[in-house]
């Protein structure tokens, strides 16, 4: 019988080949991820914007629409930094790979993934579409999101990547195709509505935020956030659910590894 980290290995193995045969269509792939993010970033900011004098409202509907983009990734196969940070640290933690070799591999995702938000989100604004409704609701999402505390934002992306990756290895385990979409829907859901921090997401709404605000924003904080967020995720999804996924499943063998 397989084991869930077989098959989860595999999987990392599988992305690691490719980028190291084929970088550019890693990057591509990447990129594309971030793309389909933006969607649904457009959407649920959207959705944000139109109720943004019925918070409560809004923030759910933010909330629940935003997974659109993490079910396109999954059925459309594309390369998603957050879910990598879990799916591909455990050749790792197998002893398959080295943890160097994979550094490159996040560097290009995390790099194609941003591309692909900030492209999306900036055709967005620049389009002009709902530009009344988005200045001041963008405003008060950029004060909230540039005023943090360290910790506690490290915290929220700790958070955050253990119920996406919870989300991806969900899409890995389920296979009825209706259960897989709402429990990934719902999974996503889980994140969003607490104020919690997936880094990519944050380049597309920071993306919107900058084309939209301009000088009227102090972005001084903006790549701390961007750093001590993506940090977090990391962490939330190669050490808070890879690590305890790999004590449950690991073998006798490697055990005495």
């Amino acid at each position: 019988m397989i084991s869930d980290i077989d098959v989860l290995c595999k999987l990392g193995n599988i992305k690691y080949n490719l980028m190291k045969n084929d970088p550019f269509r890693f990057f591509i792939r990447a990129f594309m991820a971030g793309a389909y993010l933006g969607i649904a970033a457009i959407l649920s900011y959207t959705l944000g914007a139109l109720l943004n004098d019925h918070s409560v409202v809004g923030k759910i509907a933010v909330a629940g629409t935003f997974g659109i983009g993490l079910v396109a990734i999954v059925y459309l196969g594309a390369e998603l930094f957050t879910g990598n940070c879990f799916v591909t640290i455990m050749p790792v933690l197998k002893g398959e790979l080295k943890f160097r070799s994979i550094i490159p591999m996040w560097v290009t995702c995390y790099l194609g993934n941003m591309v692909g938000i900030a492209l999306i989100c900036f055709l967005f604004i620049k389009s002009g579409s709902q530009e009344t409704i988005m200045i001041p609701y963008l405003e008060g999402v950029m004060q909230a999101k540039l005023n943090f505390n360290v910790v506690e934002l490290l915290i929220r992306g700790v958070l955050c990547n253990f119920i996406v990756c919870v989300a991806a290895y969900s899409g890995v385990k389920i296979k009825d195709e209706t259960a897989k979409l709402i429990v990934i829907m719902i999974l996503v859901m889980t994140f969003v509505l607490p104020g919690f921090e997936h880094c990519i997401a944050n380049g597309g709404i920071f993306a919107m935020g900058m084309t939209q605000l301009g000088s009227a924003i102090d972005w001084t904080l903006m790549p701390l956030h961007m750093l001590i967020s993506s940090l977090g995720n990391i962490l939330g999804g190669s050490v808070l659910l890879a690590v305890p996924i790999y004590i449950m499943f690991r073998t006798p063998q490697e055990k005495k590894k």
